[in-house]
């Protein structure tokens, strides 16, 4: 067997664990806290590939091998490379305390709720768009993705960061910070996670399954649940198709560029996704505001005019929706192709406007295609019958990048 201790995070674990093992597998500081028996090989984890070798030559010979780990070693931890390597019939997993769990108890708080999210080797921009999307993140750091890379990305929402080091040390550290704060320290090597709250949600209700991504219940919404004037709104049937070529999702950001009343940006953001609404008019980005707290969810609303405001939004979003029809359509839907990673999707309400949009799309080097979506909705008619009322007709574009195209992105 190869039995996998955690450690650090919680209660002091036996200095007896590795008893009996022939080799002891962990980092310096945890093979320095135990007692490795006399004659055990130890191997000090650096590169998991020839520490995974080793440990392959004692199970083969039958051999006992004990892994020391941090925390939960089933928790974004060894057990995994360690199952898929070796069976897990093969492993007895000890587990300690997580770091996120230890996180979360330093800052008296629940984590049910909460989105967990790992930039350990990793691009970090997964990680920045769940904090910008959910109330409650933690992140699990390493080199180039740690709280001065957060702070720096989440300068401008009103986050606040929990930075724990050294979780069950005896130099722990626990440091509440603004964004801006975080940015400019040097944290070291020793930050094992942060948690990223938006403190006016991070107390939710209470929960019954856990984990912070949680679909809604239903989508394409009535247009009665949103805030909007004269009807200046993505109506639910063109909203429906829309994000399902959008296919906003944790993780990921999306633009809704001319929002009007911000439906399709909400949507967006009830699907896990961090959302940018660009909207013009004063009273439309009051609107879109107002449209995102009534759903519970964050929606980042930039005041200016496409495309010159697109220039100042920062990175380049996964998936943009492009609402209106203006002189500037073109212009726009070209902007957008230029940064989108994945997808742009054009709702058109003149026929006009059709070609240079499409042209747009495929100039970008984007594979084009589209419907006409035409709705007639059951009305009531006096003497308890029901008529079909037909709604304006929307053209719904769609560009997908090809996948031979996506190192052309910008980054």
């Amino acid at each position: 067997m190869i039995t996998v201790v955690g450690m650090g995070a919680g209660a002091p674990v036996d200095e007896r664990c590795a008893d009996g093992a022939e080799l002891v597998v962990g980092g310096r500081r945890h093979l320095d806290a135990v007692r490795v028996p006399e004659g055990a090989e130890r191997v000090v984890l650096g590169p998991l590939a020839p520490a995974l070798d080793t440990v392959g030559e004692y199970v083969a010979g039958e051999r006992p091998v004990v892994v020391l780990a941090s925390g939960d070693p089933g928790f974004f931890g060894i057990v995994r490379a360690l199952a898929e390597r070796f069976g897990p019939e093969r492993l007895d997993v000890r587990p300690g305390v997580s770091s996120v769990a230890a996180a979360f108890a330093r800052a008296g708080l629940t984590w049910d709720d909460a989105v967990v999210v790992s930039a350990h080797g990793r691009d970090p921009r997964t990680a920045v768009h769940l904090c910008r999307a959910h109330p409650k993140v933690a992140v699990l750091t390493g080199p180039g993705a740690g709280p001065a890379e957060l702070g720096a990305a989440l300068r401008d929402t009103a986050r606040v960061l929990v930075v724990a080091s050294a979780l069950g040390s005896a130099g722990e550290r626990v440091e509440r910070v603004t964004p801006a704060e975080a940015a400019v320290r040097d944290w070291g090597t020793a930050v094992s996670v942060v948690l990223c709250l938006d403190e006016a949600r991070a107390l939710g209700p209470v929960r019954t399954v856990a984990g912070g991504v949680v679909r809604p219940a239903g989508w394409a919404l009535d247009e009665a649940e949103f805030e909007h004037r004269d009807s200046m709104i993505t109506k639910f049937e063109v909203r429906a198709l829309a994000l399902a070529r959008l296919g906003p999702r944790p993780g990921e950001l999306v633009w809704d560029v001319g929002a009007g009343s911000g439906s399709v940006a909400v949507e967006c953001a009830r699907l896990g996704a961090a959302v940018t609404a660009v909207e013009k008019a004063p009273d439309g980005v009051e609107r879109i505001r107002a449209n995102a707290t009534a759903h519970g969810v964050d929606v980042r609303v930039v005041h200016g005019t496409a495309p010159g405001a697109l220039s100042g939004l920062g990175e380049d979003p996964d998936a943009v929706f492009v609402g209106g029809g203006g002189r500037e359509l073109p212009a726009v839907v070209a902007a957008c192709a230029r940064r989108a990673r994945r997808t742009v999707v054009v709702a058109v309400a003149a026929l006009d406007r059709v070609p240079a949009a499409r042209a747009a799309l495929t100039d970008a080097g984007f594979t084009c295609d589209g419907v006409l979506l035409q709705s007639s909705r059951l009305a009531p008619l006096p003497g308890d019958v029901t008529r079909l009322a037909a709604a304006n007709p929307v053209f719904l574009l769609w560009g997908v990048r090809p996948p031979a195209l996506d190192e052309g992105v910008s980054q």
